[in-house]
């Protein structure tokens, strides 16, 4: 067993290139003098090379770029005069998204194998459009639509009905019903989406099931993370929007609405019929109650307790969850009172004691 030290290990990713500076430059939306040299990766400032392009974005790794091999770096203006003379420095406001675009630009997904596998299987009244990748062992119901350059991976199971835009990339174990995706969605293995919600009456008696009736819509280039679980709607729908990165291991509930460009991080839960604005970032293990609204820009910290709505652009922490500001009050205050060994009506002794 060898270790690489560079990204993109040739058995596991496709590279493209070399490719000249200014396609780079233009990438990141910038120009160059140079823009005729040539580069063949990507890779940290530790390990870099010449032939390599690197970024730094974090200022705590920024002494790696005083010493760093790589033969451009993109950077933050604020870090363009360390850049080594040997490199060419890309500078832009925002070094980690020129970064990622670098890299999709060496490392592209790998692009659909136009087929179907013969262990597939396909009902008559599926309709498939041009350049469909079919894996092994997978499942496609009744009257499914697929669009163009969609990749079903291996042992995925789409149920009747559903609806999958062009260039979607639905990976192997995924079950999709009752659901309706636009275009370039990416399912990640494992996920559950379109299952019944938990829905149902409480009796005397017992527990009586309220059938599951709505739908999941997920929009244009949502991405949905590994053994991540949507629930359909109940009598309206799940609504994912578009862009929307949900992390692995998250539960939605029916009727919940993410709005476009929203982050949910992994083993967050958020119960029915919540709705989430647009930019939203839901950090991991945080927990919504029912029907709440959380307005756009909102920010949830990791294992909140929300149960009440949220407004927009507010940063909330704890359980239950609150303002951040006076999260860290009270966790100050409390400190304090610890170290000190006094109970909060405990005054310190007067003069005269």
């Amino acid at each position: 067993m060898t270790d690489i030290a560079k990204p993109g290990d040739p058995r596991f990713f496709a590279r493209t290139g070399p490719h000249e500076a200014g396609r780079l430059a233009a990438l990141i939306g910038i120009t160059v003098l140079d823009a005729a040299r040539l580069f063949s990766g990507a890779a940290p400032l530790q390990t870099a090379g010449p032939d390599d392009v690197s970024f730094l974005d974090n200022r705590r790794y920024a002494a790696f770029l005083d010493t760093t091999n790589a033969g451009a770096v993109i950077v933050h203006p604020d870090f363009a005069a360390r850049v080594p003379k040997t490199a060419l420095a890309l500078v832009t406001p925002e070094p980690y998204v020129g970064w990622a675009k670098v890299l999709a630009l060496f490392f592209p997904p790998a692009p659909p194998k136009p087929g179907i596998h013969p262990s597939a299987i396909i009902d008559p009244t599926a309709i498939l459009a041009e350049g469909v990748e079919i894996g092994a062992g997978a499942v496609i119901g009744a009257r499914v639509e697929i669009g163009a350059n969609t990749m079903i991976g291996p042992l995925a199971v789409i149920g009747d009905g559903v609806v999958i835009g062009q260039k979607c990339r639905i990976h192997p174990h995924v079950t999709l019903s009752h659901a309706i995706l636009g275009d370039r969605v990416t399912i990640f293995p494992g996920a559950r989406i379109g299952q019944d919600g938990f829905g149902f009456a409480i009796t005397k008696a017992g527990f009586t099931p309220v059938p599951q009736l709505g739908r999941v819509l997920i929009k244009d280039g949502a991405e949905i993370g590994a053994n991540v679980c949507i629930d359909r709607g109940s009598a309206q729908d799940t609504v994912i929007g578009a862009e929307v990165r949900v992390d692995n291991l998250v539960q939605l509930g029916h009727n919940v609405s993410i709005g476009h460009h929203s982050v949910i991080i992994a083993q967050a839960g958020i119960s029915g019929s919540t709705s989430i604005g647009a930019q939203v970032m839901v950090a991991a293990q945080a927990g919504l109650t029912g029907h709440l609204t959380i307005g756009d820009g909102a920010r949830i910290g990791a294992q909140a307790g929300v149960m009440q709505d949220v407004p927009p652009g507010q940063s909330v922490i704890g359980s239950p969850a609150q303002d951040q500001k006076s999260f860290f009050r009270e966790v100050v205050t409390l400190r304090k009172l610890a170290q000190s060994g006094r109970s909060p009506k405990q005054q310190p002794p007067g003069k005269d004691e």
